[in-house]
C-alpha cells in the first residue's frame, strides 16, 4: 500500500509533466485500481505493453522527484501543519486556537 500511495503522490506532484498517455494510464491504474487487462484493452495493448509504460513512468516519476524533491517537501509541510494543528488543541483561547485553526486549514488547501 505505501508504494501504491507514493506514486499516487508523484503523480499529483508531476502528473502534468507526463504525457497524457503516462497520466492517464498511471490514473486508471493506481488512483482507479484497474488491472492491466482493463487499461490495455480499450487501448488495444497488451497488459505486458500496459506494465512496460507503467514501470517507465514510474521511473520517469522517481527521477522528477529526486532531482525536484516536491512530494518529500508536500509531506513534510503536511507534518508541520498537523503538529500545529495539535498544538492549537491544547490552547485555551477559543478566539487564538480558532484562528490558529483556520490558517492551518488555508494553509492545507494551499497545498
Amino acid at each position: 500500500m505505501a508504494k501504491e500511495l507514493k506514486y499516487v503522490m508523484l503523480l499529483d506532484c508531476y502528473g502534468d509533466l507526463l504525457t497524457e498517455h503516462q497520466r492517464s494510464v498511471m490514473e486508471l491504474y493506481y488512483c482507479e485500481d484497474l488491472s492491466l487487462a482493463e487499461i490495455g484493452n480499450p487501448l488495444g495493448i497488451t497488459r505486458q505493453a500496459v506494465m512496460s509504460l507503467i514501470k517507465r513512468t514510474e521511473n520517469i516519476l522517481l527521477n522528477y522527484e529526486e532531482k525536484l524533491g516536491f512530494a518529500e517537501r508536500l509531506g513534510k509541510m503536511r507534518d508541520c501543519f498537523s503538529r500545529i494543528s495539535s498544538a492549537a488543541d491544547n490552547i485555551n483561547d477559543k478566539k487564538i486556537r480558532d484562528s490558529i485553526t483556520a490558517e492551518v486549514q488555508k494553509g492545507l488547501e494551499l497545498l
